[in-house]
C-alpha cells in the first residue's frame, strides 16, 4: 500500500510539472490590439511575427529629463508593454527616474506584480524598503553607481537628500509591474475610504483625515 501512494505521489508531481510550462515557446510575441492581423501564438495574440519590425522593440526619449515641478517634486518615465509593444511576454520593463534638488521624492508605493532594481546615475538618495510581519525598516544612502533591489510587492520609496538634482534607471521584473502609491491610494482614490476608518487606522483626528483627502482630491 505504501508503495502505491508513493507511485500515486510521484505521477501526480510529474503530471503538475508537465502541464506548467514557464519557458517561452516562441522568440518574440510583439502585442497587438486588433486580432485580424495577429496569430494566436503561445495563448496569446501576437503580431505576425514575419510582420515584427525594429520599432516593435524599441523605445527613444529616455534620455530628456522628466518634469519634477510637482508636490512630490519627481517624475518616473515608465517603459513598459504599453509604449514598447515588444516587451510582452518578457517579463521585463524600464524606468527613468528624476528626483528634484532638496527634498525630490518617489513617495512610498508599491509595484504589486515585480521587483524593482534601480542604479543611481547622478546624485545622492536616501532609499528603504519595509518588509512584511514582522515589519523592519531597510534603508541605505546611495550615490552615483550604487546599486539597490526593492522586493516585489514591498512599500519603498527614494528620496533626494542632496541639493543638486538626482538621476536613476529602475529596471522591473514584469512587463507591466502596476504601481500603488501609498497616500493617493489610502487618502485619494476616486470613491473615498470612510474617514473614521482612516482616523482609526492611523490615530489621527478625523478633520485631519478629511483635511487630507480634500488635498489629494485636488492635486
Amino acid at each position: 500500500m505504501k508503495a502505491f501512494h508513493f507511485l500515486l505521489l510521484l505521477a501526480l508531481a510529474f503530471s503538475f510539472a508537465s502541464a506548467f510550462d514557464p519557458s517561452h515557446l516562441q522568440d518574440f510575441c510583439v502585442a497587438i490590439s486588433d486580432p485580424r492581423n495577429a496569430a494566436f501564438v503561445n495563448g496569446k495574440f501576437c503580431k505576425n511575427p514575419n510582420l515584427a519590425v525594429a520599432g516593435d522593440f524599441s523605445f527613444s526619449g529616455l534620455n530628456i529629463p522628466g518634469n519634477t515641478a510637482n508636490r512630490v517634486g519627481s517624475n518616473v518615465t515608465l517603459v513598459n508593454v504599453d509604449v514598447l509593444p515588444g516587451l510582452n511576454t518578457l517579463g521585463i520593463s524600464l524606468a527613468r527616474l528624476d528626483y528634484a534638488p532638496n527634498g525630490g521624492l518617489n513617495p512610498p508605493h508599491i509595484h504589486p506584480r515585480g521587483t524593482e532594481i534601480l542604479v543611481v546615475v547622478e546624485g545622492t538618495l536616501h532609499v528603504g524598503f519595509v518588509t512584511s510581519n514582522p515589519n523592519r525598516f531597510i534603508s541605505k544612502v546611495l550615490y552615483t553607481g550604487d546599486v539597490f533591489v526593492f522586493p516585489i510587492g514591498l512599500i519603498h520609496f527614494q528620496f533626494n537628500i542632496a541639493k543638486t538634482k538626482a538621476v536613476a534607471f529602475a529596471g522591473l521584473s514584469s512587463q507591466n509591474p502596476g504601481v500603488i502609491t501609498m497616500a493617493d491610494a489610502i487618502f485619494g482614490p476616486d470613491l473615498p475610504i470612510n474617514p473614521d476608518v482612516l482616523a482609526k487606522a492611523f490615530q489621527l483626528d478625523k478633520d485631519v483625515v478629511e483635511k487630507l483627502q480634500k488635498l489629494l482630491e485636488n492635486a
